[in-house]
């Protein structure tokens, strides 16, 4: 019999809007997340009380875990903690740190995730990867994508701004790496998933033309929704691809060799997107790139970061070494370190000759936090 479909793995409720989160209760109450009520809620320190006074007497059968930091050491101690009971499932209730500390503990546990978002800092809300410190730097887990995702709009006002800003930058590297993955399939033969590329690139589009901003409760919308469908994405492909590529070794580079100055992953990635689209020669994607970035209060420049353009040349050339075996626009273009301290000197000519051109200032920076 020929294979008619295939199955993807998918969260079973996304829920984003107002006041989603008084409906936590109610999905925990599915009987394919939990038969017994029995569920570990972690939470961080900030929303942590205050979420749980909210539902003292709504999730009685519930034990709360603060998650106190990012590092595979606090995943697995949280891990410890929850596996002295029985559960149903667990809850993230924070932001990137709370949930990927969360979504590891979950895998190592075999139990099925809750997540709760606080801001959207970045795609790992619905993604099946975990980032995490660890003694190396910092490590990417594959742990499985959560069964729910529940973004609350009137949390995610509270963010600071500067958190929800760097989730623009993350989603729209989707398109910087989708351009790397196709590259790589033309010239290498790599398997490409064409449902994975349309879920990345559509969430991509919508908030890169979005006329709005993070004080748009619209724009928010579209923004959650769109790091949610990311991380599906992720999903269906089976591989990170989708949405990371030469925008993310960048980062990890960052991360690797500053890690007392890294900024916001997604300041970070949005960055290296609009350097990508520089080195492909593709004028249209990095005007449309620097220019989204710059509305928005993103990094465009390496200055932007606090990297002089020598720091930010070394980045890109150890950048490579951050994904062993992925082929990117920085592998292919293979330049010399002098080659590589010429484009950044050009790179940053360019984004300084685009700003000057632009009439207007940022529509939503004045409270970026930076």
């Amino acid at each position: 019999m020929p294979l008619l479909a295939r199955f993807v793995t998918t969260p079973l409720v996304v829920d984003v809007r107002r006041g989603a989160l008084q409906e936590l209760a109610a999905v925990l109450a599915d009987q394919r997340i939990s038969t017994s009520g029995r569920v570990a809620i972690a939470v961080g320190s900030t929303y942590g009380p205050i979420v749980q006074k909210t539902f003292e007497h709504g999730l009685v059968q519930a034990d709360w875990f603060t998650v106190d930091g990012g590092t595979i050491n606090t995943a697995i101690k949280l891990v410890e903690r929850i596996r002295q009971q029985r559960y149903d499932a667990v809850v993230g209730i924070g932001g990137g740190t709370v949930l990927d500390v969360t979504k590891f503990a979950a895998a190592r546990l075999g139990l099925p995730m809750v997540a709760v978002a606080t801001n959207l800092a970045h795609d790992g809300i619905g993604s099946p990867i975990s980032t995490l410190d660890n003694d190396a730097g910092r490590g990417s887990y594959g742990v499985p994508a959560p069964i729910a995702v529940i973004v609350d709009l009137d949390l995610i006002a509270q963010a600071p701004p500067r958190s929800v800003r760097s989730g623009i930058g993350e989603i729209v590297s989707n398109l910087s790496a989708i351009a790397d993955w196709e590259a790589a399939h033309v010239a290498h033969g790599e398997e490409l998933d064409g449902l994975a590329v349309a879920l990345a690139r559509t969430s991509a589009q919508a908030v890169q033309s979005h006329p709005g901003g993070v004080l748009d409760e619209e724009f928010l919308t579209t923004l959650a929704e769109g790091l949610v469908l990311s991380g599906i994405s992720m999903v269906v492909a089976g591989t990170s691809r989708p949405s990371s590529g030469a925008c993310h070794e960048i980062s990890h580079a960052i991360d690797l060799m500053h890690p007392d100055r890294r900024a916001f992953h997604g300041e970070q990635v949005g960055l290296g997107a609009a350097f990508a689209w520089f080195l492909r020669g593709d004028r249209t994607a990095f005007h449309t790139t620097v220019d989204c970035l710059h509305r928005h209060g993103l990094p465009v420049r390496p200055m932007d970061l606090g990297f002089s353009l020598d720091e930010f040349a070394e980045v890109v050339a150890y950048a490579p070494q951050t994904r062993p075996g992925r082929i990117t626009v920085l592998e292919e273009s293979a330049l010399t370190p002098a080659g590589i301290a010429k484009v950044v000197a050009g790179f940053d000519d360019e984004v300084r000759t685009r700003l000057a051109s632009m009439a207007h200032p940022p529509s939503d920076a004045g409270d970026s936090g930076r």
